[in-house]
């Protein structure tokens, strides 16, 4: 028999990161498995590039919804907190944001960012881990690091810098989805060999999946999974 239906929460900083992170994973759960997928967008993702270009955001939460429908997700939140300066907040108030989604959601299973070059990303890994602490009684049962491409690959080759992946989804069913998806970031697309392109983010896909036997895939680090 078919285990229940799970609550899937992906913790994002930026719109598109979570396309290009997991894109194809999303649209398996919520495609393929039926499960509920749930991304919360932390920051709202431009304004140290646009520069007080309130359209340009607004723009970009047009882009995240299309391509988040596009991949079946159930809901999608924006917490707005600034872009590229969540080193400027204390600690405990990102520790906030991340906490009350995971208290409103109770979700089975968390990805969050992988902690690379990006400092957004560093600190919402470190908040993550703070927000699933695994007390008694607590809802979430696997965390795991995903890897954006055009930022983790970027990160310098030192001890403890390394994304080594030690799970993987088959998204050879989903992967047009995930393409589909990033077109919606047309502020985001660049032309190939950029990583953000169509070309790019599809050899991503395969380059991963050959790597383990499959036509397309997304990879991951297990930070924890309590079996059941």
């Amino acid at each position: 028999m078919r285990d229940r239906n799970k609550k899937i929460f992906v913790i994002a900083a930026h719109p598109d990161d979570e396309v290009l992170g997991l894109g194809g994973t999303i649209a398996w759960f919520s495609k393929i498995r039926n499960d509920e997928v749930y991304v919360l967008f932390v920051t709202e993702g431009c304004s140290s590039q646009y520069k007080n270009n309130k359209a340009v955001i607004k723009k970009k939460k047009r882009e995240a919804e299309k391509a988040n429908k596009i991949l079946g997700t159930k809901e999608i939140f924006f917490a707005d907190l600034p872009d590229m300066r969540l080193d400027s907040l204390l600690h405990v108030q990102l520790n906030e944001v991340i906490e009350k989604g995971i208290r409103d959601i109770a979700p089975d299973i968390v990805f969050t960012h992988f902690p690379d070059i990006n400092k957004d990303h560093v600190l919402i890994f470190e908040s993550t881990m703070v927000a699933v602490r695994p007390v008694p009684g607590f809802c979430v049962r696997s965390v795991l690091a995903y890897a954006p491409s055009s930022s983790t690959e970027w990160s310098a080759p030192l001890p403890g810098n390394l994304f080594a992946p030690n799970m993987y989804v088959d998204i050879s069913q989903t992967l047009d989805l995930k393409l589909k998806a990033f077109k919606c970031y047309e502020t985001e697309m660049r032309e190939y060999p950029h990583p953000r392109s169509i070309k790019a983010i599809s050899l991503y896909a395969e380059k991963i999946g050959v790597t383990v036997g499959l036509t397309a895939a997304e990879s991951f680090m297990v930070i924890r999974d309590i079996a059941r």
